[in-house]
């Protein structure tokens, strides 16, 4: 997810935490730990993400894929990085360092959202199609959701429009709600989102609004209706995900019943649980080929076709269902791949790659653009001939093993 969506939920699980303990005797020590707190869950809630300074271990582009959502966003080192924030606050804050040596609900809090913080940015990464191995060192294995898309407005105004509420100051707070509405309407007025989409966010602003609006200072009723929204979301997302698995599926085994369907990797739209671009890989044993596939889906066409999603997301239409739009496909043969893969180079990509797409001078992961588009996951042949086997590659098991094996 993005660094808002992930500073967001961190402020909000911290003013939860604070909110649900027992208040401290001085109003100082109050203000002290609810300040303690917001920072402690918000730097857990990003802090992960420093991953991106190891990526000068391997040349671009190695070091970014396979190292980003890496060690640090597993949850062995997710206790390690809990420990070592708690303990950096402890060092360098002196006012906190006095609290926590007086107060149990200080350090129990404490304790609570830099755990929280950092165990809730796995999660939150773990619900799109990039993935993440949090189960390191016991399990190489990436796990994708396939459920929400990178940016996602749901998890903004759910959270935000409670934490807008809070400060003091009126103005302050028209600001921070006018530029939470000025996203929204400018993502609906350039294509990013169905105004469908756009109307229920308005509603789900003004009810968390209502709740928050002239609250007692320790309710958490808007909190936790915006804990309420954003789970009840990607519960409606997983299951829209798993029907869109179905549709493809389908969909596919009616175009060619000879080939099997290894994997579908889902990017739901902002806000819309029934608009889907989906990557297929396909393996045809007969022919040695695999194949890949990118279109768009709905998972009620009758409802809202394909053709009809939010055009800033839409896909280009080779092949068009009221169900799925087909935009691009590729067909290589796996002895190709697996000639490619005996490079050691290649075969650190192969690590990160989901949907390898072979072309003449470069590979592409498929996921994040069509055909030869060049993406920050392209990995262009000609700079590694020749060159030394990379160390400090990580041991991450490779997604597409199943086209390398026999």
């Amino acid at each position: 997810m993005d660094n808002i969506s992930h500073s967001l939920v961190g402020l909000a699980i911290g003013e939860l935490v604070q909110r649900s303990l027992p208040p401290e005797p001085v109003a100082e020590q109050q203000s002290l730990r609810r300040r303690l707190l917001l920072a402690a869950c918000g730097a857990a809630s990003n802090l992960p993400d420093l991953d991106l300074v190891l990526s000068r271990l391997l040349p671009a582009p190695l070091g970014n894929l396979l190292h980003h959502r890496g060690y640090t966003h597993t949850f062995v080192y997710a206790l390690v990085q809990a420990a070592l924030l708690a303990g950096l606050l402890w060092a360098l804050w002196p006012a906190a360092r006095r609290l926590l040596r007086t107060s149990s609900a200080a350090r129990t809090g404490l304790l609570a959202v830099t755990v929280i913080g950092f165990l809730m940015h796995i999660a939150l990464d773990y619900l799109n199609s990039y993935g993440v191995h949090p189960l390191y060192p016991f399990d190489q294995r990436w796990l994708y959701g396939d459920i929400l898309f990178i940016v996602e407005p749901v998890i903004w105004v759910a959270f935000g429009v409670p934490l807008a509420l809070m400060p003091a100051s009126r103005s302050l707070k028209i600001a921070l709600l006018a530029v939470l509405a000025a996203v929204v309407a400018l993502a609906t007025a350039r294509g990013f989102l169905h105004w469908a989409s756009m109307l229920a966010l308005a509603a789900v602003a003004i009810g968390l609004g209502s709740l928050q609006w002239k609250a007692p200072a320790r309710s958490r009723r808007a909190l936790l209706g915006a804990l309420v929204v954003a789970i009840g979301f990607i519960g409606v997302q997983s299951l829209a995900s798993r029907e869109g698995k179905r549709v493809v599926a389908s969909e596919l085994h009616a175009i060619d019943p000879a080939s099997r369907l290894l994997d579908t990797a889902l990017t739901g739209f902002p806000a819309n649980p029934l608009c889907w671009i989906f990557v297929s890989v396909e393996r045809n044993d007969a022919a040695g080929t695999y194949r890949l596939r990118r279109g768009m889906l709905s998972v009620a066409p009758a409802l809202l076709p394909a053709a009809a999603c939010p055009a800033a997301l839409s896909e280009p239409v080779a092949i068009a269902s009221s169900a799925i739009n087909l935009a691009w496909k590729d067909e290589g043969r796996l002895a190709d791949l697996r000639t490619r893969a005996a490079e050691c180079h290649f075969h650190a990509w192969l690590r990160f790659a989901r949907a390898p797409a072979l072309g003449p001078a470069s590979a592409t992961d498929a996921r994040f653009s069509m055909g030869a588009s060049d993406n920050f996951s392209t990995f262009s042949y000609a700079p590694f001939v020749g060159q030394p086997c990379p160390a400090s590659v990580p041991p991450w098991d490779l997604p597409r093993q199943d086209l390398l094996a026999p």
